[in-house]
């Protein structure tokens, strides 16, 4: 059998049947799954920017003197020898860090630049292409052409995403992740998906392998779709969750999503003072909004894209600067001294969802029948300690994804071969023909070769 590297699921099948046997279904389509998340870290040391750039030049330095070496001839000297003659370990905290910034990207441009010239930039190695994507993601020219390193304190843009920033020479495919405010890594994200109904085995369905979790979700559920698993109900955590996912599991594929929907995240929702945005009342007949206060909002401006994939577009509705500023409330409502205030919520239908959502996570019915996913915790515990998925084994987001199928399968393995046997006994083999043939002439046939004696 031939695995793809692009593989994403150990179970290919809407049922799955012990071969041979007449035990229940195992896997079964509209059941209830659940899923969650874990990090993974990539098999490459853990380098500062600067440690990353310099390491860029050394490799790409060790590709073109495997590969063309009297290019090099008139460029390197012994001062380069000594920069990159070694792997680089630098530390945390490196003397003359400044300098040694400047120097190893005007180093790299030199590297670039003398490749452009001899006309091997555009044949260069895998390393080259890469020194070149660092360099852009850290370092800029200003306006008179100075070499500069990217910061967040300047006015030119500073450093790439986290979602784009390449974090290792080695395998770029690698990104630096954060889970709230205390797990940070280096690395991909595992996305273990199995069934957890009470009258079957806990079956693994689906494993993703992503940097980001923000749009793993629609691609599981395709997944499960295509195969016949898509389950009646999905469990999940808050990360999953927004009304964008909500939205598109019922209508796209008849999928409940059920998690903690995260709540408003205005300065008034969190600190429980002022006016949140369920204080106004939003009548979208008549495409206006009424402030606590009474005033009623001036203009209604269409659905506004926003920056995340996850959040609903929102529509905006201002109030007068003339009613706003002599309101005797304002401060509570807005702290901006020259706009008024404005409120953006969702369309109609995500409005309605959103708040019954938010009234359903309320009822002891709700919280039931999302205490089953916490089960799915034990399968990640399964997955990093018993069967090492915490580190990569190899490099490249597709490598470690089939690692991770293969993990999968082997859970499953482990979990089937240990259920216990059918109450009913399996049924005896039927004749072959020739056996029904003596059957008829009465001539005795062994029922067993151990009745032979041999």
């Amino acid at each position: 059998m031939t695995v793809s590297p692009r593989a994403t699921a150990p179970i290919a099948s809407s049922t799955w049947h012990w071969p041979g046997s007449r035990r229940p279904e195992l896997l079964r389509e509209r059941t209830t799954q659940r899923t969650d998340s874990t990090h993974v870290l990539a098999a490459v040391r853990d380098l500062t920017r600067l440690e990353l750039i310099t390491e860029a030049v050394r490799a790409a330095l060790e590709e073109i003197a495997g590969t063309a070496p009297h290019l090099l001839d008139a460029l390197v000297d012994e001062e380069w020898g000594r920069r990159y003659g070694r792997p680089v370990r630098l530390g945390k905290n490196p003397t003359r860090p400044k300098t040694r910034i400047l120097a190893t990207g005007n180093d790299a441009l030199r590297l670039l630049e003398h490749l452009y010239q001899h006309g091997a930039a555009r044949t260069s190695g895998p390393r080259v292409q890469s020194l070149h994507q660092i360099m852009v993601q850290n370092y800029h020219h200003d306006a008179a052409g100075r070499l500069l390193w990217r910061t967040d304190e300047d006015d030119e843009p500073g450093p790439p995403p986290s979602s784009r920033a390449i974090v290792s020479l080695h395998d770029t495919s690698a990104r630096y992740t954060r889970h709230g405010h205390i797990i940070s890594w280096k690395g991909f994200s595992a996305h273990p998906t199995e069934t957890c109904s009470p009258d079957a085995p806990n079956v693994i369905t689906d494993v993703a392998t992503t940097t980001h979790d923000s749009q793993v979700l629609p691609g599981i559920h395709t997944r499960l779709r295509r195969r016949g698993l898509l389950s009646a109900e999905h469990l999940v955590d808050s990360g999953y969750t927004s009304l964008v996912h909500l939205d598109q599991a019922a209508r796209q594929h008849k999928v409940t999503l059920t998690g903690p929907l995260p709540g408003n995240p205005t300065r008034q929702n969190r600190r429980g003072e002022g006016f949140p945005r369920d204080d106004f009342h939003i009548d979208y007949d008549r495409q206006q909004v009424t402030w606590p206060q009474g005033q009623v909002s001036r203009g209604w401006h269409v659905p506004y894209p926003t920056s995340s994939p996850t959040a609903a577009p929102l529509i905006v509705a201002r109030l007068a600067n003339g009613r706003c500023r002599p309101c005797p409330v304002r401060a509570q409502c807005t702290t901006t001294a020259d706009s008024a205030r404005t409120v953006g919520f969702p369309s109609r239908e995500l409005r309605d969802l959103q708040l019954r959502v938010r009234t359903e996570q309320q009822t002891p019915e709700w919280k039931a029948r999302y205490a089953v996913r916490s089960g799915v915790e034990g399968t990640v515990n399964e997955f990093a300690h018993e069967h090492g998925m915490r580190r990569w084994r190899y490099r490249g987001q597709a490598k470690a994804h089939l690692q991770h199928v293969f993990t999968a399968i082997a859970v499953n393995i482990e979990r089937l071969s240990g259920r216990p046997a059918t109450e009913n006994p399996s049924p005896p083999r039927p004749p072959t023909a020739f056996q029904t043939f003596l059957d008829q002439q009465g001539i005795p046939r062994s029922k067993s070769w151990r009745a032979l004696g041999t």
